[in-house]
């Protein structure tokens, strides 16, 4: 059972920007600068095992940070694109180095800078904090807020529809 009124049977792969979606709005800055983001493990469960089940995930940030390369690497992600000044430019560079298609994709952005790679695929996401003009074009608005579960909220409704949830691929890391 899903909450989206979309067709998940065509989705197979997700892409996340990181401020506002796989961390909250607001950011602990350390002593040099460096902002301290957290993260939600369910989130981290999911995009893992959407990744072990076969899926495409990929990030598209503004953010650069070393600890996003180590969280998401770790998680599985391949493709990290960091510093994103014009996301629309490395969300085309993804689409050329992979087999990745817009019509089966989700993205989930909360803020101005991905307004228009969210205008391509399939199923635009917003966190429930997002910004009005986010959740003005966003197929799905998820019940949660960023960095508070929002990746777990689609990747799991997604895999449940497709038979992927409660899976062998479940029960690991």
């Amino acid at each position: 059972m899903s909450s989206i009124n979309f067709d998940l049977t065509k989705i197979k792969t997700f892409v996340f920007d990181i401020d506002g979606v796989l961390s909250s709005q607001t950011i602990q800055m350390s002593s040099d600068g460096e902002p301290l983001r957290t993260v939600n493990i369910h989130d981290g469960y999911a995009i893992s095992l959407a990744i072990r089940s076969g899926y495409g995930v990929a990030i598209i940030t503004g953010g650069n940070s070393e600890a996003i390369k180590v969280r998401y690497g770790a998680l599985g992600v391949k493709h990290i694109y960091m510093k994103s000044s014009l996301k629309m430019k490395d969300f085309n560079h993804l689409l050329e180095n992979t087999d990745y298609k817009p019509e089966e994709m989700i993205y989930v952005g909360d803020d101005i800078p991905d307004y228009e790679v969210m205008q391509q695929v399939a199923l635009p996401v917003a966190p429930a904090d997002a910004a009005p003009e986010i959740k003005d074009i966003a197929k799905y608005i998820s019940h949660r807020k960023g960095g508070y579960g929002v990746a777990r909220d689609v990747i799991e409704q997604v895999l449940r529809v497709q038979g992927n949830w409660m899976h062998e691929e479940a029960f690991g890391w």
